[in-house]
């Protein structure tokens, strides 16, 4: 009789008690769910006895905190065995110090609001633009007046334009100087060859002015021979390179310039100016002029007719010429000898006459000064009452726009003209040659193939003209286990 398989039948043959037998998958599981937990409390008592606080943190530190991955101590305060989630402020003052934004600021945000930590090695002083918008997106003061743009959001949004652009600023600089005309062929000197200048032929970065070459500077041959007795006395002794302290980098509020390539220097005379533009004074000479104080090129000037005269005296005799009398007619003059304090003022008087009235005014703004009585140079020039006349001073702005920065560094692929379009056109050494921020914006923009346009970008925060010295309180890591 045949076997009936049913569904009951072969139910009864199933052991309901499979799943409560052992087998060498459900040994694995247990062990593990027993030894994981207790290596990892282990690992933790083990990190904990050696004061190594890392396992608790968020992530790694950025490049510049690297040191402190394991001294959560260093930044954040410890209460009760648990430290606090943001670092304190007073942590991050006792190794630097950071200056106020703004005085009128109100509240002040805290260190880690900007500068948010475990973020990787990331670019720690970068702060984000939703941190600056927080307060200059709706700017809150105390009452005082605040320079800035009371909504600004982003460089897109709210950002103005540039000040010294926007209130049509003036260059206040004496020096005469057409843009124009130097950015086109011009004539090397007198009789020399045209030549195409370059923005780099005259406008340098600080740390550039002595470590590379200039195209038109003054050889050795044909500088000045400086001694001191060639000076009057009280005037001080010229520096052959023509330096001042006008070349030095300015302490400025807002600024941390990331390099010395940040600000231009003045285009100094000898290395940028000297070769096209000559100072001499008489066809006796090859030597120039010094470029200096109008009593010092006197002095020289003096000097080197001493020296001719005494090695010449044959020439304190002049030969007779012609000269029109008050009719018209031509009447000759008679042969006549002079002394020679006769021969040197003559020729002095009309050296300097050509200096002030021609040579020197191209570039510099001169005013009447009292040194001197030469009746040549009063006939010629009647506002230079007194003979010799003032310079004015130059009034150069090494800086236009002090609450930002820019580094030349970082843009030298670019031509100068990308930028600087004006100084194609600018005759008028008045103009102010910056770009605007529209500009900017063709580079600096928040979408992809363009560069990074964050706030932090080109301004600073903290004040740092107001930074404090901070004595140092931390011992380094390897320093301490070494001891």
């Amino acid at each position: 009789m045949a076997r009936t398989r049913t569904t009951k039948k072969l139910a009864q043959r199933i052991d309901l008690n499979y799943f409560k037998r052992p087998t060498p998958l459900k040994r694995a599981k247990l062990w593990l769910s027993l030894l994981l937990p207790l290596l990892a409390l282990f690992w933790i008592a083990e990190r904990s006895l050696s004061h190594d606080s890392g396992v608790y943190s968020a992530g790694r530190l950025s490049q510049a905190h690297a040191v402190l991955e394991k001294e959560c101590a260093a930044c954040h305060v410890q209460q009760a065995g648990v430290f606090s989630a943001k670092a304190a402020d007073s942590a991050c003052l006792a190794c630097h110090d950071g200056p106020a934004h703004h005085p009128s600021q109100v509240p002040a945000p805290n260190c880690a609001t900007c500068h948010t930590e475990h973020r990787g090695t990331v670019n720690l002083s970068a702060a984000s633009d939703q941190g600056c918008a927080e307060c200059h997106s709706d700017l809150h003061t105390d009452g005082r007046l605040v320079p800035v743009a009371a909504r600004i959001r982003s460089i897109e949004d709210g950002h103005p334009e540039f000040a010294v652009i926007r209130e049509d600023v003036r260059d206040p600089t004496t020096i005469k100087l057409n843009h124009a005309i130097h950015m086109k062929p011009i004539r090397q000197g007198p009789l020399g060859p045209n030549v195409q200048l370059e923005c780099g032929d005259c406008h340098r970065a600080l740390v550039d002015e002595i470590n590379s070459a200039w195209r038109f500077h003054t050889p050795m041959s044909r500088m000045p021979p400086y001694s001191s007795s060639i000076l009057v006395p009280g005037s001080p002794v010229p520096d052959p390179l023509g330096w001042t302290r006008a070349h030095d980098l300015p302490v400025l509020p807002y600024v941390r310039p990331p390099s010395y390539r940040a600000l231009m220097a003045l285009p100094p005379y000898l290395l940028a100016c000297s070769g096209c533009h000559l100072l001499q004074f008489d066809k006796r000479f090859t030597e120039e002029v010094p470029h200096n104080q109008p009593s010092v090129i006197h002095a020289f000037v003096v000097a080197k007719f001493t020296e001719y005269i005494a090695a010449h005296p044959e020439e304190l005799r002049e030969s007779p010429d012609r000269a029109p009398n008050f009719m018209g007619q031509q009447i000759r003059r008679a042969a006549r000898t002079l002394t020679p304090t006769e021969w040197i003022a003559k020729h002095t008087g009309e050296a300097e006459d050509l200096l002030w009235r021609k040579t020197c005014r191209q570039c510099h703004e001169l005013l009447p000064g009292p040194q001197g009585d030469w009746p040549l140079i009063r006939k010629a020039n009647p506002q230079f009452v007194g003979g010799v006349p003032n310079v004015a001073p130059a009034k150069f702005t090494t800086q236009w726009m002090p609450h930002a920065r820019f580094d030349h560094d970082a843009h030298r692929g670019f031509t100068c003209e990308s930028c600087h379009a004006k100084a194609l056109t600018s005759t008028d050494s008045s103009d102010i040659l910056l770009p605007g921020i529209a500009t900017c914006k063709t580079c600096h923009a928040p979408s992809p193939g363009h560069a990074d346009s964050r706030c932090s970008e080109c301004h600073t925060y903290h004040d740092w003209s107001k930074r404090k010295e901070v004595a140092p309180k931390f011992t380094l890591p390897a320093l301490r286990t070494g001891q």
